[in-house]
């Protein structure tokens, strides 16, 4: 709705989303929202995948064409905890704080006063392991975790839809679809 309204404001005649091919079957609330809102998603209409778009970046010499996925924070927060900026934030300086210690494609989630990191599976053994174990715990928790977990299956996207059910998943398809 901001958008929009920012939209109307600069005479912009739309808002678009960078979701792309890959997404379509992925429970995506926010994407949802954007439907409802009349957002066009280009990439999506396209049918272009996360290769694609990588493929044509390398192309037109994108300095962004290798970068690891980065979506939004709120994706990072389990289902029925309240979104906020605090949130929001322990996520951000969290995952800053394992790119430093070079980790590449990682994604913290937040469980309310639990940090639930996933990385790679090779990345598993060098993440328990000294320092980067203790320096990793010290930092989450002076950041506002209370319990900092490693999940054993690794890195990957969208793992928080697990936790729901067909149904619950269900409801993206028809709104994409109407």
């Amino acid at each position: 709705s901001v958008l929009k309204e920012i939209a109307q404001e600069n005479k912009y005649s739309n808002v678009i989303c960078g979701c792309n091919f890959d997404d379509k079957d992925d429970f995506r609330p926010g994407n949802m929202a954007a439907d409802l809102k009349g957002v066009l998603s280009p990439l999506m209409e396209a049918e272009m995948t996360k290769d694609d778009i990588r493929q044509m970046s390398r192309k037109l010499n994108l300095p962004t064409s290798d970068l690891p996925a980065s979506p939004c924070l709120a994706s990072r927060i389990i289902y029925g905890l309240k979104i906020t900026r605090q949130r929001l934030k322990q996520v951000e300086e969290a995952e800053e704080y394992l790119r430093e210690l070079g980790f590449v494609e990682f994604r913290v989630r937040h469980h309310d006063t639990i940090a639930r990191i996933e990385v790679n599976k090779e990345d598993l053994t060098k993440i328990i392991s000294e320092p980067y174990r203790q320096k990793i715990i010290d930092k989450l928790k002076s950041i506002g975790f209370k319990f900092i977990s490693v999940d054993l299956q690794g890195f990957r996207s969208g793992s928080l839809n697990e936790t729901l059910s067909e149904s619950q998943k269900q409801i993206s398809s028809k709104t994409k679809s109407n």
